[in-house]
């Protein structure tokens, strides 16, 4: 269990430092599209694109990472009151009852949507927008795999916290 658990957590911090630099490429992205548009009166549709496709890797592909650090959004008032056993059961129930069953129909209501785009290799609806749409509509399905990955390993670490709290 153990490995698993190491496994997917230095899985979930390799997505983290790519969505960093992502996020660092994003930036620089649109200081070049604001410096382009208002200094020197030019605009791109790719490059604009380019901001949004990095901007969706990086809230998708991210979710692992803020789920092992426990960065997403939960009321605490009584949940940092809790031993550690009770916090686990609170944590497992969330995962088995909310996160996993939510990821399972995200898969099955994105994956026709994903699948329409890559039959026809979709790309931007724009002049001089990127080809690769079908990729981006992709990152629905890499959500799911990526944060449902890091969900199991939670659900792991809290058998485990279980098991050896009394």
């Amino acid at each position: 269990m153990q490995r698993w658990i190491e496994w997917g957590d230095a899985f979930s911090e390799h997505l983290g430092r790519l969505c960093g630099w992502m996020t660092l490429v994003m930036l620089l992205c649109a200081i070049v599209v604001v410096g382009l548009r208002y200094g020197l009166e030019i605009g791109s549709i790719a490059l604009q694109e380019a901001v949004l496709y990095l901007h969706g890797a990086a809230f998708t592909l991210g979710a692992a990472f803020t789920l092992k650090h426990q960065g997403h959004v939960r009321v605490d008032i009584f949940y940092r009151n809790f031993s550690p056993r009770r916090q686990a059961w609170v944590d497992l129930a969330g995962l088995l009852l909310f996160l996993l069953p939510a990821l399972v129909a995200i898969w099955v209501l994105s994956w026709p949507y994903v699948s329409a785009s890559w039959s026809r290799l979709e790309g931007s609806g724009e002049v001089g927008g990127l080809p690769g749409v079908y990729l981006q509509k992709s990152l629905l399905l890499m959500l799911c795999l990526t944060l449902g990955l890091q969900a199991l390993v939670e659900v792991l670490r809290n058998l485990r916290q279980l098991r050896t709290s009394s």
